[in-house]
C-alpha cells in the first residue's frame, strides 16, 4: 500500500545524502515530488530514481536562499498539482573553517542562508497554500548541533540549527489553528557527503558506526504518514555507539586550521 499516494511533497537538498534517501523513501510511498537542490546533474539522478515509484516528479535546480527561486518552485508545484501537503526542509551546508576565530563573515552568511533562511523562505511561501487546503505537514531536518553547540559542526552550523528549532516551534505556535503541523528531526552523526567538508573528516571505521541516510528517511516517513490529528513535534536520533566528539574538536584546534585572526 502506498501511504502517500495523492500527496504533494517538496524536498529540498534532494540530490545527495539524507535528501536523496528521503526523496526515494517518499517516492516509494507514491508521493508526487518536487525536488530541489543546487547541482542539476545530481538532482536529475535522484529524480530519475524516484520516478520509478513516485506518482510524479519535478526537479528544480537552484539556491534555496533565493526568494524568487523559492517562490517559483512553490508556485510551479501548486500550478501543476493544486496544493502542497508536505514540505521537507533538508537543504544544509557547512564550511571548512568552523571556529569563532576562523569563520569569516561570508562563510557565516553562507551557512545561515542555506540552513535557516532557505527553510524560512519555503515555509513562508508554502503557508498560504497549506492554509487554503486546511492543513499541511512541515518537516525540518536539524541536527544534534541544534540541541547543543558542537565543536566538530562549528559555530555557524550550530547557530543555524538552533535557530531552525526555534523556527519549528514558531510554526506550531502560530499555524496549528490552521491545521499545519511542524516537526524538527535532530539526527546525530550520520554518514553523508557533508562529513567530507570537515577539516578532519571521520575515518571509514567511524562512519560505519554512524547512522545512515536511510535511517533519517525512515523518521521522515513516520512523521509524514501520521494522521492529521497527530503532531510529532520533535525526533532526536543518535548513533548507538558512543564517540568522543570533544577529541575531534581538540584535534581540529591543534591542527591550526585558522585564517581569520581575531581583532
Amino acid at each position: 500500500m502506498q501511504r502517500l499516494r495523492g500527496k504533494v511533497v517538496i524536498v529540498t537538498g534532494a540530490s545527495t545524502g539524507m535528501g536523496r534517501a528521503i526523496a526515494l523513501a517518499l517516492a516509494g510511498e507514491g508521493a508526487t515530488l518536487g525536488l530541489v537542490a543546487r547541482t542539476a546533474a545530481r538532482l536529475e539522478e535522484t529524480a530519475s530514481a524516484a520516478q520509478q515509484h513516485a506518482q510524479d516528479v519535478l526537479s528544480f535546480p537552484g539556491d534555496v536562499a533565493d526568494p524568487e527561486f523559492v517562490k517559483r518552485v512553490v508556485g510551479s508545484m501548486v500550478e501543476r498539482c493544486g496544493r502542497i501537503d508536505i514540505l521537507v526542509n533538508n537543504a544544509g551546508t557547512n564550511t571548512f573553517h568552523r571556529n569563532l576565530a576562523d569563520t569569516s563573515l561570508p562563510e557565516w552568511h553562507q551557512v545561515l542562508n542555506t540552513n535557516l533562511t532557505g527553510a524560512f523562505l519555503f515555509v513562508r511561501y508554502a503557508l498560504p497554500h497549506m492554509r487554503r487546503a486546511g492543513g499541511g505537514q512541515i518537516i525540518n531536518i536539524s541536527s544534534g548541533a541544534g540541541l547543543a553547540p558542537s565543536g566538530p559542526a562549528g559555530v555557524a552550523y550550530s547557530a543555524s540549527k538552533h535557530a531552525l528549532h526555534s523556527l519549528n516551534g514558531s510554526i506550531n505556535l502560530e499555524e496549528r489553528r490552521h491545521g499545519i503541523r511542524a516537526c524538527v528531526i535532530a539526527p546525530g552523526e550520520t554518514d553523508t557527503p557533508n562529513l567530507d567538508l570537515r577539516p578532519l573528516p571521520p575515518t571509514d571505521e567511524m562512519r560505519e558506526k554512524m547512522m545512515q541516510s536511510e535511517d533519517i528517511a525512515g523518521a521522515v516517513l513516520f512523521v509524514a504518514t501520521q494522521p492529521d490529528h497527530v503532531s510529532v513535534d520533535m525526533i532526536v536520533m543518535t548513533p548507538t555507539a558512543p564517540r568522543n566528539y570533544q577529541a575531534d574538536y581538540e584535534r581540529y584546534v591543534a591542527s591550526g586550521h585558522t585564517h581569520v585572526p581575531l581583532d
